[in-house]
C-alpha cells in the first residue's frame, strides 16, 4: 500500500506528465500559400500574419482537441508557377490535411486542378468569381466575390442616377473577372458601358486611358485592380482634372491604397467588407464582435491595423477550426463539414456554404465606403 505522501507525490508526476503530453500527439498540419512578398504582398503580408495569429491563439488554449495547429507557410510572391510549386510542396511532402490561400485570383486558378486532383481542401483567400462558379468539390473561399461588389457600385450609381460609365480593369486573373462581372450586370441595372479599356500590372502611368475617359461622355469611372496600378490611377485622374466620381474595387480595402494614392485618394468609393469601419458598425451587427477582437488582437501584435485581407486569413483558419471540430482531420471529412458551415459570423461576412455554393456570402458582405480625410467612411 502506498502511503499518503508518495501517492501525492505519485498523483503529482502524473499530472506533470498529462501536461507534458497535451501536444504528444502528431500535429495537425495545415498548408498556406500566400504571396508574403512582390507586388501582391498587401495581400499576402496580413494574411500571413492573421494566419499565425490565430493558430498560435487555438495552440495556447489547448489545440484542437488536444493537438496542435502546425502552420506551414510558403511564399508565391504573386507568381502561379511557384503557388503550383509550393501546393505541390505541402502536399507530397508536409503532408498536409487542408490548405490556406493563395492571395491571388491568378495563383488560385493555377493550384485548383492540383489539389482537386489530391483531394486536398482548399480556402482560397482570392475574390475571382470562377474560383467557386461553378463550384469545385474541393475549393472554398473566404474573399467576397467580385460579383458581389460590382452589384454594390451599380446599385449606388442607380441611385444617384448615373447610368453611363468608363471601366478601366488590370489585364490580369483579378481584372479579367471583374471585367467579367462588371459587363454581364449593366444590363440589369440599367448601366450603359461607355468605354471599356485596360492597364497591366506594371504600368505607372495611365493618363492615355483616362484621357479617352474624359471624351467618353462617362458620368463615372470604375477601375478594378489591386495596388500599385489603382493608385496611379488616382493620382493621373486627379493631375487631368477628371471631374467624374471615381470607384475602387474592393482589391485596394486597406490603408494601404490611401498611402499610395495620396490627396488623389479623397472622396474615392469602394465596396470593402466591414472590418475597415468596425468601429462605425451599430451595436447590433453580427459581425461587430468578432471584427473589434480581430482589429484589436492584430495592432496589439503587429502595431497595424487589422485589414480586409488579413480578414481572409482569419476566416479561413477559424471555418478549418470548426470543421476540425466537428469532423476530425481526414481531408474528405474536412471537406464535407466545410459545406455544412452555417452562419458561421467571420470577418468578411456571414459564411453559409453548401454543395452549390463555395463562396458561402451574400450582398450584405459589402458595404459602400468612401475615402475622408485620409480614412474610411460609410457611404450612407
Amino acid at each position: 500500500m502506498l502511503k499518503r505522501g508518495s501517492f501525492i507525490l505519485t498523483l503529482a508526476a502524473s499530472f506533470m506528465v498529462l501536461a507534458a503530453n497535451v501536444f504528444a500527439a502528431s500535429p495537425i498540419r495545415i498548408g498556406a500559400l500566400f504571396a508574403v512578398t512582390g507586388p501582391a504582398s498587401f495581400l499576402g503580408e496580413p494574411e500571413r500574419n492573421t494566419a499565425q495569429m490565430m493558430v498560435n491563439k487555438i495552440n495556447a488554449s489547448g489545440g484542437i482537441k488536444g493537438r496542435k495547429v502546425e502552420l506551414i507557410v510558403y511564399d508565391t510572391q504573386g507568381d502561379a508557377t511557384k503557388a503550383v510549386q509550393a501546393a505541390n510542396r505541402l502536399i507530397k511532402d508536409d503532408k498536409v490535411v487542408a490548405i490556406i490561400g493563395p492571395s491571388t485570383t491568378g495563383d488560385t486558378m493555377a493550384v485548383i486542378p492540383i489539389v482537386e486532383k489530391a483531394q486536398i481542401p482548399l480556402i482560397s483567400c482570392a475574390a475571382g468569381s470562377k474560383i467557386t462558379e461553378p463550384a469545385k468539390k474541393w475549393v472554398f473561399k473566404t474573399a467576397q466575390n467580385d460579383g458581389l461588389a460590382v452589384a454594390k457600385i451599380y446599385e449606388n450609381l442607380n441611385r444617384l442616377r448615373m447610368s453611363k460609365v468608363a471601366i478601366l480593369t488590370v489585364s490580369d486573373g483579378f481584372g479579367s473577372s471583374g471585367r467579367e462581372q462588371l459587363k454581364a450586370q449593366a444590363a440589369q441595372h440599367g448601366i450603359q458601358i461607355v468605354s471599356d479599356d485596360t492597364y497591366g500590372p506594371k504600368d505607372t502611368d495611365m493618363t492615355a486611358q483616362l484621357t479617352k475617359i474624359r471624351g467618353s461622355g462617362a458620368q463615372a469611372v470604375i477601375c478594378w485592380g489591386t495596388n500599385p496600378g489603382p493608385a496611379v490611377i488616382a493620382r493621373n485622374a486627379r493631375q487631368l482634372g477628371l471631374a467624374i466620381p471615381v470607384y475602387m474595387s474592393h482589391g485596394v480595402s486597406s490603408k494601404k491604397f490611401i498611402e499610395l494614392a495620396g490627396e488623389a485618394a479623397e472622396g474615392i468609393m469602394l465596396p470593402s467588407g466591414r472590418v475597415i469601419v468596425a468601429d462605425l458598425l451599430p451595436a447590433a451587427d453580427k459581425q461587430k464582435k468578432s471584427l473589434m477582437a480581430y482589429v484589436k488582437d492584430y495592432q496589439k501584435q503587429f502595431r497595424a491595423e487589422g485589414d480586409h485581407f488579413g480578414g481572409h486569413a482569419w476566416d479561413a483558419v477559424m471555418l478549418l477550426k470548426g470543421a476540425l471540430e466537428r469532423g476530425g482531420d481526414r481531408p474528405a471529412a474536412i471537406r464535407d463539414q466545410l459545406e455544412k458551415t452555417r452562419n458561421f459570423a467571420g470577418i468578411g461576412g456571414i459564411f453559409t456554404y453548401s454543395a452549390a455554393d463555395h463562396a458561402g456570402l451574400g450582398k450584405d458582405a459589402f458595404v459602400l465606403v468612401t475615402i475622408h480625410n485620409k480614412d474610411f467612411a460609410l457611404v450612407k
